[in-house]
C-alpha cells in the first residue's frame, strides 16, 4: 500500500501505519507511525506484522476524531469478517458526517473463512508451515512404540481448510477431524477404530484436528474473548486422551504424541504465492480509493481481482468448509475414513 501510494500516484503527504488493531487510532501509549518505502522495503520477508495486532478496541468517535484531526483522506484496514465490520462502520459514520474519506478493506484470515473470494492472502503459507508439523508428527508415531500415533492440531476456528488442505497437500494423514463435519468416536462410523484400523495396518498413524473441531462432543463454551469470539474447546488434548483409552481398552498401549503448532504456521514470512498476491490486493485497494471508492474490499474472485461492497462481504462471513464438496471428498479418499457427514433427507 505504502509503495503503491508513493510510486504508482506520487502522494507526497504522510502515510501513518496504526499500531495494535482499531485501539491505536487513540492509545496514547503506542502513536501511529510514518510509513514511508524504506521502512516497509524489506517487512514482505518478515513473518507477522511491524504493525502489530489485538482483539477489541473499537472506539468510532475516537476514531473519527483521529481521521479528522490528522486530514485523512484515505483508510486501509487489513483484517477478517469482523475487522471488516468495523470498517463499514467507520465507512458510515465519515459518510453521516460528510467526510471525504475513501475506506477501502483488505481481507485477511490465515483461516480462509471470508466469504466469496478465492482466498485470503496468508493460507497458502500457513498451509505450507503445516508441513513441518505434520512430517514431525509422522516421525514422532513411527520412532515410538508401540502403536505410535501422532496428533497435529492446527488453527481453524469456524473452518476446516487449513486442516483439510493440509492433509492434502501431506499424504501421510490417516484422519483430519473439521469443524464443519460431526466427530464419531465410536463405532461404525467411529473415528477411533478407525485409527486402530490404521495402526494394526502399518504401524502407526498420523492425525490432523482443526481447533475448532469437537463443539459437538464437548460443548459449545459461554466464555468470549474481547473480539466477542468464543473460547474453544481442547480437542487436541481430549483426541490424544480418548485414543490412549480406547486402545487400552483393547489390552494394548497407544504411544500418542501431540504436537501444537498453533501460531508459528501464522507467523512465517508470507512464501511467494502469498507475496504475489499481497503486491495485488495492495495495488488493486490504493486504485479503488483513488478512483472514489469507499465502503468496499478487495479480494480475488474465479481468478479475477475485483471489488466486493463490505456488507456482502460480511454478510455470510465467517465461511465453512462445504462437507459434500469436492476438498472434503479428497479428503476422504485420501485418509480413507468413516463419512460422518449426516445424511439428507428427500422428500418426494
Amino acid at each position: 500500500i505504502t509503495n503503491s501510494l508513493t510510486f504508482m500516484y506520487g502522494v507526497s503527504g504522510k502515510i501513518w501505519g496504526i499500531i495494535g488493531g482499531y485501539k491505536g487510532f487513540y492509545d496514547p501509549e503506542r502513536p501511529p507511525v510514518e510509513l514511508t518505502p524504506a521502512i516497509v522495503e524489506n517487512i514482505h520477508h518478515q513473518g507477522g506484522t511491524i504493525l502489530g495486532s489485538s482483539r477489541g478496541g473499537f472506539d468510532l468517535e475516537k476514531i473519527i476524531d483521529f481521521i479528522k484531526k490528522k486530514n485523512i483522506k484515505q483508510l486501509y484496514v487489513i483484517g477478517g469478517d469482523g475487522t471488516h465490520r468495523g470498517a463499514f462502520i467507520i465507512h458510515e459514520g465519515c459518510m453521516e458526517r460528510g467526510m471525504n474519506v475513501a475506506v477501502a478493506g483488505i481481507p485477511k484470515t490465515i483461516d480462509n473463512d471470508v466469504d466469496h473470494i478465492d482466498r485470503s492472502f496468508g493460507f497458502q503459507s500457513a498451509v505450507e508451515a503445516a508441513q513441518d508439523a505434520i512430517r514431525s508428527a509422522k516421525t514422532e508415531a513411527t520412532c515410538n512404540l508401540p502403536n505410535g500415533i501422532g496428533i497435529v492440531k492446527l488453527m481453524g476456528r469456524s473452518a476446516g481448510f487449513i486442516a483439510a488442505y493440509a492433509t492434502l497437500g501431506s499424504g501421510d494423514v490417516d484422519l483430519c477431524l473439521v469443524p464443519e463435519v460431526p466427530i464419531i468416536l465410536d463405532g461404525k462410523l467411529g473415528c477411533l477404530p478407525h485409527l486402530y484400523k490404521r495402526v494394526k495396518e502399518k504401524g502407526f498413524a498420523v492425525v490432523v484436528v482443526a481447533e475448532g473441531a469437537g463443539e459437538d462432543i464437548l460443548g459449545t463454551s459461554a466464555e468470549t474473548d474481547a473480539s466477542g469470539n468464543k473460547k474453544l474447546p481442547a480437542i487436541g488434548e481430549f483426541m490424544k486422551k480418548a485414543t490412549e483409552e480406547f486402545f487400552k481398552k483393547k489390552g494394548e498401549t497407544a504411544t500418542v504424541k501431540y504436537i501444537d503448532p498453533s501460531y508459528m504456521v501464522r507467523s512465517v514470512p508470507a512464501n511467494a504465492a502469498d507475496s504475489l498476491y499481497c503486491m495485488q490486493l495492495a495495488q488493486n485497494a490504493v486504485h479503488g480509493a483513488m478512483f472514489g471508492f469507499t465502503g468496499f474490499s478487495v479480494g480475488l474472485c474465479k481468478d479475477k481481482m475485483v471489488y466486493l461492497p463490505i456488507p456482502e462481504l460480511c454478510a455470510t462471513s465467517p465461511r465453512m468448509m462445504n462437507n459434500r464438496g469436492r476438498t472434503y471428498e479428497r479428503l476422504l479418499a485420501q485418509t480413507r475414513q468413516p463419512n460422518t457427514v449426516p445424511h439428507q433427507l428427500h422428500t418426494i
